[in-house]
């Protein structure tokens, strides 16, 4: 939750591939005090049922940059036959990684004010990703 002197951060992840939130994906919170200053890792969780991360760390006061970290390829690697089954038409995945994953991870970093707090949800498939300011 947001204070006025800290921000607070939320996020949700739907594999447009299916149409279904992503599960058990697990997401890496970190925050920095300006352009110049180190990242600072606060800790993370993994998405629920639902897609959802609703048990971030709090934000310290002074943040400025939040970096929010996705670990995808275990996601695809662990649905790889599900998603198979769910989008005949779709390319195989021939133009992914050695490990099955296109993009093995997705790296967000955006701006925070005190006060406010920020839900940015992951549209995922796999080979492409959307993110955005929800609310």
């Amino acid at each position: 939750m947001s204070t006025d002197t800290t921000a607070s951060v939320s996020t949700h992840i739907l594999d447009t591939s299916i149409g279904r939130p992503a599960e058990g994906v697990a997401i890496t919170l970190a925050a920095r005090a300006g352009s110049g200053a180190a990242w600072v890792a606060l800790g993370g969780s993994a998405t629920d049922a639902d897609g959802r991360c609703k048990d971030l760390p709090a934000l310290p006061v002074g943040t400025t940059h939040v970096r929010l970290d996705f670990e995808t390829e275990a996601y695809f690697l662990s649905k790889q036959n599900q998603q198979a089954e769910a989008q005949q038409d779709a390319p195989a995945n021939r133009d992914s990684g050695p490990a099955g994953a296109f993009f093995p991870e997705v790296a967000i970093t955006f701006a925070v004010l005190p006060g406010e707090h920020y839900h940015v949800p992951l549209l995922l498939n796999p080979f492409g990703y959307s993110v955005y300011r929800g609310s």
